[in-house]
């Protein structure tokens, strides 16, 4: 069996890649249990070593390792190597903190001593989505290799070269075997591996809808899971805010990965008297944007990574247009080969329209007013997802205030929302649960393990 990886941007075949079957899917995790087995006992430093070989290796292969993104999902060749470079960041944060974040705490009890111990667990299966191959995959295998257990990636099926340098890259680093593997399935086979009482935990990262069945799959098994799921992420501009570095962060923030990001500036809510302002700002950012081929040292926007992700795509804006909403760039198919889909600007966007209720999943800008900061927030609540959110305004202590009412998992205050290792993410609501990165992630796959000692006897 193999799986058929389009180029986004030609529209035509780039390569084939062999999948594994169950049988051999079940040899995989087997040696993963096997090698958990003397992992778990290895020290911090030996675990740290491993990571920054692999930080290394990935460095030193950056341009290599960044093509394969740009050819198997269009991200733009810039954007590329600097996710590779924040991958290696990944891996070298959670060597140098792992043990600081993983401390033994001491408790006072009626014990002698009291204390908790974050212990590993076993394998952890990460299953990854296609629009940030490498530095998805690190966020869960970092602080998971760390905590001592071992991992399987099971990448998605359009980043199968991206899924194999990962796993190239441990090996070059000297992984010892069943560590770190690459588990190339078919969606149907997933749920087999979840099954599989060689997983113990399962960390995924994609659509709601996905997520829905891989949580009830662990679920089944008591098994835990970390989700990280899709977001409408809302961005409030304020009337007292700095508008030119407003306007510069939204119109980034919008177009990263060509709009193909879970944290993206999704729905863009407007203080009514800056409103018109606002939009021609961002319209006049936007209209400079280079879209084309993301091998281009110039391009600033890539294709769309399939074809029915863009058709989808180009749904939703039409189906907005066709409820009111007012089209002030873009929103037309263009012709041509590949799935490029031209940065639209959709304004007087209400709660009513597509465009306000789905994910809107590329290089769509999508703007609405807000009577004041209060209406802001309501507009900004009114949504089932729960990922990120940005506060633009004068007042930082109004924004640090307004950031308790807004429900999401991260708030930036001046600035763009964007994932971090040192600092926790993840959502709410149909966004996900669990923390990823900082603290709070290496915890989510641990045994947090009370140990009670009493009085010395004899």
């Amino acid at each position: 069996m193999s799986q058929t990886v389009i180029n986004p941007t030609t529209g035509k075949t780039l390569h084939d890649f062999p999948v594994m079957d169950p049988a051999q899917r079940d040899a995989v995790l087997e040696r993963s249990d096997v090698a958990y087995r003397d992992w778990r006992k290895t020290s911090f430093a030996e675990r740290a070593d491993l990571l920054r070989r692999v930080a290394a290796v990935m460095r030193e292969d950056r341009e290599r390792l960044a093509l394969l993104m740009t050819d198997e999902m269009g991200k733009p060749i810039r954007e590329a190597r600097g996710e590779v470079d924040k991958a290696a960041w990944c891996a070298e944060h959670y060597a140098d903190h792992a043990e600081e974040y993983l401390a033994s705490e001491m408790l006072g009890s009626d014990a002698t001593v009291s204390y908790v111990q974050y212990l590993p667990i076993g394998t952890v299966l990460g299953i990854l989505p296609w629009n940030a191959p490498f530095w998805l995959a690190f966020r869960f295998a970092a602080p998971a290799l760390m905590a001592g257990n071992t991992c399987v990636m099971k990448h998605d099926a359009h980043v199968p070269a991206c899924a194999a340098g990962i796993a190239e890259s441990f090996e070059k680093a000297g992984c010892p075997q069943g560590v770190f593997q690459n588990l190339p399935l078919e969606t149907e086979d997933i749920q087999g591996a979840i099954e599989t009482e060689c997983v113990r935990a399962v960390s995924f990262t994609g659509s709601d809808r996905a997520g829905a069945i891989v949580a009830a799959t662990a679920a089944r098994q008591i098994k835990p899971a970390v989700l990280e799921l899709g977001g409408s992420d809302p961005v409030i501009v304020l009337a007292d805010a700095d508008l030119e570095a407003a306007a510069d962060t939204v119109v980034l923030s919008r177009i990263i990965n060509a709009g193909q990001s879970c944290i993206a500036a999704k729905r863009i809510i407007i203080e009514e008297s800056i409103y018109e302002r606002f939009l021609d700002m961002m319209k006049t950012r936007l209209e400079k944007l280079t879209m084309g081929d993301p091998r281009e040292e110039s391009t600033d926007v890539g294709p769309i990574a399939r074809a029915d992700l863009r058709d989808g795509l180009h749904r939703q804006v039409q189906a907005s247009i066709e409820a009111g909403a007012r089209c002030l760039m873009g929103g037309e198919m263009p012709e041509g080969d590949g799935f490029f889909y031209p940065v639209t600007l959709l304004a007087d966007v209400d709660d009513t329209m597509v465009a306000f209720c789905e994910e809107t999943f590329g290089p769509i800008a999508v703007a609405m007013s807000a009577r004041d900061a209060d209406h802001a927030l309501e507009i900004a609540n009114s949504t089932q997802y729960g990922l990120g959110a940005a506060v633009w305004t004068g007042d930082t202590a109004k924004a640090i205030h307004m950031a308790r009412d807004l429900e999401v998992g991260q708030v930036s205050v001046n600035g763009i929302v964007k994932t971090d290792p040192r600092l926790p993410s993840g959502g709410v609501k149909r966004s996900g649960y669990g923390r990823e990165l900082g603290p709070h992630g290496i915890k989510m796959f641990v045994n947090a393990q009370q140990v009670w000692v009493g009085p010395k006897t004899g």
